[in-house]
């Protein structure tokens, strides 16, 4: 699959069950993310409506061309809530179990950092649970600058996992 074989749009609210089913892939088989519960659509529904078509907070979703399957998303969320946080935003990538690497999550990427680019926004983030070598070298070849590492914090499948924390300037 290459390239144009891709499609990369904003995320609608007919895309919400497919997106729901790969973020439980994570939820239920690995500690790339902290949620321990797998979500309904349902549950998910705010989290897709805080990332309009518009503004520092986006969701981008690859879809299949031919198949029409969701390969994957990005998003770009608010950092913190505080109003003073409002440049900064936190990124992330999730692919399909079977989408990784074939380029995806790097045109994902691609295209978030060019419509975070037209936006108010100053600096990224990125908080990786360790270890994930593939998310690690997608933020390092987008730029992406280690800045700390929380350790042990967060407890999931029973022991603990550490957190890097990366930056990228925009």
């Amino acid at each position: 699959m290459g390239p144009t074989d891709v499609q990369v749009r904003a995320g609608v609210e007919g895309d919400l069950g497919a997106l729901t089913e790969l973020y439980n892939h994570y939820v239920r088989e690995t500690a790339i993310t902290f949620d321990t519960e797998p979500f309904t659509p349902e549950q998910r529904l705010p989290w897709l409506r805080s990332h309009p078509e518009d503004g520092p907070h986006r969701l981008l979703v690859a879809q299949d061309a031919r198949s029409g399957a969701i390969l994957g998303y990005a998003t770009s969320s608010a950092f913190r809530p505080k109003a003073a946080y409002a440049t900064s935003v936190e990124v992330s990538v999730y692919l399909s179990p079977t989408a990784g690497g074939r380029g995806i999550g790097t045109l994902l990427y691609e295209e978030l950092f060019k419509v975070l680019a037209a936006e108010d926004v100053h600096r990224a983030y990125a908080g990786i649970a360790q270890p994930n070598d593939a998310s690690l070298r997608l933020h390092a070849r987008f730029g992406f600058r280690p800045i700390g590492t929380y350790r042990e914090v967060g407890r999931k499948f029973g022991r603990y996992w550490d957190v890097a924390w990366f930056e990228k300037e925009l």
